[in-house]
């Protein structure tokens, strides 16, 4: 059995001129990212720029990388600081987005089950949308980089620029805001 190349490697192996390496990195990464970009942004359009605009950055940046940490802090590193970018360019806030299917699409697959079911299924990722979308920008971030990217603690703080306590506090923020919304009134 072979074993897995990590995304290190892989990239590493892409530094030295391996297209095959790129493009398992870009399978692994492909969905998560964007979803990521989405959720971040709200916009489709702006989300698929910027994805684009990352991958781009990753080709471009292949001859000065080096591993210092997880290839996918490097990746997320590299869309947080091209959000911020987008939006300070635009001179716009961040906008909350209302549509998506985080984690909240591994709830149940809604197909198979009855009517009734898949009405309050849909009606509660809904619900969960809308409240991910309320939470403050740095308790959203931080949120879909742990949930979206799984990415830890000191991952989520290295790619955001803080430290790994305030990355713990904003997730535990966020995760007690969405269980109390979800409880309801």
């Amino acid at each position: 059995m072979k074993a897995v190349e990590s995304d290190e490697d892989l990239m590493l192996n892409y530094c030295a001129g391996n297209a095959r390496a790129f493009e398992t990195l870009y399978t692994r990464h492909k969905g998560a990212l964007y979803r990521y970009l989405l959720r971040r942004c709200g916009q489709a359009a702006v989300a698929e720029e910027l994805y684009q605009e990352v991958w781009m950055k990753l080709i471009r940046a292949r001859q000065r990388y080096t591993v210092r940490a997880k290839f996918t802090t490097y990746l997320y590193q590299l869309a947080h600081n091209l959000c911020i970018d987008y939006y300070r360019r635009q001179a716009v806030t961040f906008v909350n987005n209302q549509h998506g299917g985080i984690i909240i699409d591994e709830i149940e697959d809604v197909q198979s089950q009855q009517p009734d079911k898949q009405l309050e299924v849909q009606q509660q990722k809904n619900e969960l949308m809308q409240l991910i979308a309320a939470l403050p920008h740095e308790q959203r971030e931080v949120f879909l980089l742990r949930e979206e990217a799984g990415l830890s603690l000191e991952e989520i703080a290295d790619v955001t620029g803080v430290n790994p306590e305030t990355a713990k506090s904003r997730l535990r923020y966020a995760v007690n805001k969405l269980r109390a919304g979800m409880k309801g009134p």
